[in-house]
């Protein structure tokens, strides 16, 4: 078997890490699927994962940290986020780097509290709040509305792969698609765990009589995707990942309400749910 340079291998676990794996080969998946879609987005997503690997061997963080990509895959979402945002220019990539260093603080908090206080996992926070900041403080490009398409068949499945690809930003099905092949080849059981979840979030919204098209464009269905296949690789009942399903579409609904953007908070939110839920039982026979 091939083996890949450290930090090459570090730096494509970054790209896998986004959906919980540690895989360089789904990473590489991952990054082609960005580059088919957006030339530029990769650019975005590699000078954060880069920065978030560097960035974090330079600061002496664990090396088994960031040889499994934990230090690479806020930075890279990030990157797709500002580059979204402002466009590829060497201001939007400096402005990637510049973050990247504080999130590296971040993260490293999280990891330790994590470990040594038994805090609830931190997954996509510190994206999730750095890119809050970047959506509020930097111009955003004009983006067009989702076309209404006829709800048939094939509709259907492309919402469903597109809510796979929309967790990096992606709404083309066939980037969907590509992403689920990567996350198949690192974890089946995750695979199917994550389109379940995006099926689920599809089916949900059009029951709540939600607009097709962003639903059709996978925006309802990536938050659940992601919750389905994170609480499954800590839980092996079905009920947990369906709980998670549930509660991030219900907190997708609450942020729409408020008009905030929800990026992966939640998915975020239904994670700690389940994992609270969880610690509470396990503590009933103690308590017996």
């Amino acid at each position: 078997m091939l083996r890949l340079p450290r930090h090459v291998s570090a730096v494509l676990n970054g790209f896998s890490q986004i959906f919980l794996q540690a895989h360089p080969l789904c990473g590489l998946l991952i990054a082609l699927a960005i580059a088919l879609h957006t030339p530029a987005l990769l650019a975005g997503a590699l000078a954060g994962a880069l920065a978030g690997t560097f960035g974090a061997a330079a600061l002496g963080r664990s090396r088994a940290d960031i040889d499994c990509g934990l230090y690479g895959y806020n930075s890279a979402l990030l990157g797709v986020l500002i580059v979204l945002q402002l466009g590829l220019s060497a201001f939007s990539l400096g402005l990637i780097v510049l973050a990247t260093l504080v999130i590296d603080l971040l993260q490293t908090r999280l990891l330790a509290g994590l470990r040594e206080r038994r805090w609830l996992p931190g997954f996509t926070l510190p994206f999730v709040l750095f890119g809050w900041l970047a959506l509020a403080l930097l111009p955003g490009a004009t983006v067009a509305p989702a076309p209404t398409l006829p709800l048939d068949a094939q509709a259907l499945a492309f919402g469903i792969a597109a809510g796979i690809g929309q967790v990096i930003f992606l709404d083309q099905p066939l980037a969907g698609l590509l992403v689920l092949v990567a996350v198949w080849l690192a974890d089946r059981r995750a695979a199917r765990w994550l389109l379940a979840g995006s099926a689920a979030g599809l089916g949900i919204g059009l029951l709540f009589g939600a607009a097709h098209g962003p639903i059709l464009a996978g925006l309802a269905g990536y938050n659940p995707a992601l919750a389905a296949l994170a609480v499954s690789q800590v839980q092996r009942s079905a009920w947990a990942p369906l709980l998670a399903i549930v509660a991030a579409v219900l907190a997708r609904l609450a942020f729409d309400r408020l008009g905030l953007p929800p990026l992966t908070m939640p998915f975020i939110l239904a994670c700690w749910l389940v994992a609270l839920a969880a610690r509470r039982v396990r503590r009933q026979p103690e308590n017996a």
